[in-house]
């Protein structure tokens, strides 16, 4: 029953985040069609990720992860939580990874048919989701989630796992998190997140054939990827106060669930709302805009788990960052040569204002953040290897 209430709570959700007809359609176009693809999609190969979504989370953590250890030689299939038939590929594959995964009753007899053949668990997680005090604190938590919603985080997401003896290691996205998993005595391989081949394809599609809008507007664009967002936005609101009060070429996009109805109301002639699209006309979202912003809450332990995804997804299409100042964008971007830091207002403010400003350094910035993209977080050009080795040992052992 709880398990059913959870489903009814995600769906609810997406119908309130995309309106009744543009939601259905998101439903069975999206989340149906690779629910039904993994269960009748044959499972080979030495590694079964098993996910509990089919949203950005498992586009990362799970889809492109197993694309990227393919790649690297280490067959790796998907599988959905809620196969019915789960409990059977115990007997397939020698390594399972979960991925965001609620312990259902389902999900449980697969873990014990996993332990009864002494094959490996790997826990892995992208957010503090897996300890429920994390994100019962936090604002999307106790004002946007109905209560069907709820339920999936009464206990953490995966905390059964986690925190399992059995369970020896993890992986997940950013330094950050991994200093606090390795608090719970886990081996844990930092794998970042990183861009599937068509990912790529798409991307340079664009670059190649979609032209940039040649008039005078410089575009500043926020795009959310959860309604938590809404607070990392309205961090840096005052310095976009005075950013929109002095350049008056500027607009501004906004896209995802986003509370828009603040301060910067005053210049609403001026902000696009951007509708929720499926992944690949999000790049062309992205594609729209000169400059990219990325602000989080400091010293809130659920924001400073996020990972640098705003950087690089924006990075991959030239687009320049600015991102907030913590230690994940700071492992990531080089201030000043593909990006830009920000702590306080006035740095937000100062840092936005050289973008607007200078189309060369847009230009050269986002140069410098496309090679960097390129470089450390493409699937084919991964440097991940002590996790391959390690999986590797797992397998041949």
């Amino acid at each position: 029953m709880k398990n059913i209430l959870i489903k009814f709570g995600k769906i609810s959700g997406v119908l309130r985040r995309d309106g009744f007809w543009a939601g259905m359609k998101t439903i069975f176009s999206r989340y149906l069609f690779l629910y039904l693809k993994t269960i009748f999609s044959p499972v080979t190969g030495d590694v079964l990720i098993i996910t509990g979504g089919v949203g950005d989370s498992a586009h990362y953590r799970a889809f492109n992860q197993a694309e990227e250890l393919n790649l690297h030689g280490i067959k790796t299939s998907v599988m959905m939580a809620g196969n019915p038939f789960l409990s059977r590929y115990a007997n397939k594959c020698k390594v399972f990874i979960f991925q965001r995964t609620l312990v259902t009753p389902i999900v449980a007899k697969l873990i014990e048919n996993i332990k009864a053949q002494n094959k490996e668990i790997i826990f892995e997680t992208d957010d503090l989701v897996f300890d429920a005090k994390f994100i019962r604190a936090t604002d999307l938590y106790r004002n946007k989630m109905n209560a069907a919603e709820k339920l999936q985080y009464q206990k953490g997401v995966g905390a059964e796992l986690m925190q399992d003896p059995y369970v020896k290691v993890c992986t997940t996205t950013t330094t950050y998190l991994a200093k606090i998993l390795g608090s719970y005595g886990k081996k844990v391989f930092i794998v970042t997140n990183k861009f599937s081949n068509h990912d790529l394809e798409v991307t340079q599609n664009i670059l190649d054939n979609i032209p940039k809008a040649k008039d005078a507007a410089v575009r500043l664009g926020y795009f959310s990827g959860t309604a938590s967002h809404n607070q990392d936005f309205a961090s840096i609101a005052d310095a976009l106060m005075q950013v929109m009060e002095k350049y008056v070429n500027v607009k501004l996009f906004l896209a995802g669930p986003l509370d828009t109805e603040n301060k910067l109301n005053r210049f609403k002639e001026r902000i696009v709302v951007l509708p929720f699209v499926p992944r690949d006309k999000y790049y062309e979202n992205i594609w729209q805009v000169d400059v990219a912003l990325a602000p989080l809450i400091t010293g809130d332990q659920f924001c400073e788990s996020k990972s640098a995804i705003k950087f690089t997804e924006a990075g991959l299409l030239k687009i320049p960052t600015v991102a907030v100042k913590n230690q994940t964008f700071s492992e990531a971007i080089a201030d000043g040569v593909d990006g830009f830091l920000a702590g306080d207002m006035a740095e937000w403010a100062e840092k936005i204002g050289r973008l607007i400003e200078d189309a060369d350094l847009r230009r050269a910035m986002g140069e410098k953040a496309r090679e960097k993209v390129l470089y450390d977080y493409t699937n084919k050009n991964s440097h991940t290897e002590d996790y391959y080795s390690y999986l590797r040992h797992i397998i041949t052992d």
